[in-house]
């Protein structure tokens, strides 16, 4: 037999029932925030800070990463700017349906991914981005791939061209004495490559 009053019985099942409806409300947001990834968005040309700025004011969370350039004007005056470190892009933090709210941003263009499909981007890269963009010096640099051909461009090798390769962790850069049929590989560092030609191109040309 119960010791509980009637009208004890009937305050437990309605706290209870009030607990049960807090456990469901917070259960069906958890889909949501797992479901939240970082996607790349292609934005119009010089307008990453405006589309930035129309993201916070939809509370649309997102991530431009920027670098200091110094610049000398032509009349002989200096001055630092901040720029995108990826021109054309923007980072953002969405789930499933703020795909719609992205796209409605005047100045973007599309979220990148494969067809009609967005693709998420690692949340690791994103994070490492942002804690190292303040303690070393990044630029933009034109796209590389192993396999590229690509040229030297300052030093004692300046203007040999070769493939680029990947040992270990170092970008290595093989260059070919064709005559002799020998090859060397080179560590340097990305900066001091350009582009040649892509694998594809070669591929294409063949």
């Amino acid at each position: 037999m119960s010791n509980t009053h009637p009208s004890e019985k009937g305050e437990a099942l309605s706290v209870a029932g009030e607990n049960l409806t807090i456990l469901k409300t917070h259960q069906a947001k958890v889909p949501e925030l797992i479901l939240s990834s970082w996607f790349a968005v292609y934005t119009t040309p010089r307008h990453e800070k405006r589309i930035a700025e129309h993201f916070e004011q939809r509370e649309i969370e997102s991530y431009l990463p920027l670098y200091r350039s110094h610049r000398l004007w032509k009349d002989g005056s200096k001055v630092t700017l901040e720029l995108p470190l990826f021109p054309n892009y923007i980072f953002v933090r969405i789930g499933q349906n703020e795909r719609v709210r992205v796209l409605e941003v005047p100045g973007v263009q599309r979220i990148i991914g494969s067809g009609n499909k967005p693709a998420p981007l690692p949340d690791f890269e994103i994070e490492s981005l942002r804690a190292g963009l303040y303690k070393c010096k990044f630029e933009p640099h034109p796209f590389l791939s192993v396999g590229d051909r690509a040229r030297i461009k300052a030093g004692a090798m300046a203007g040999m061209e070769g493939i680029v390769v990947r040992t270990n962790n170092n970008l290595r850069i093989v260059l070919t004495l064709d005559l002799i049929m020998r090859s060397v590989a080179i560590e340097v560092e990305s900066t001091n490559l350009e582009f040649v030609e892509s694998v594809t191109q070669r591929a294409t040309a063949s």
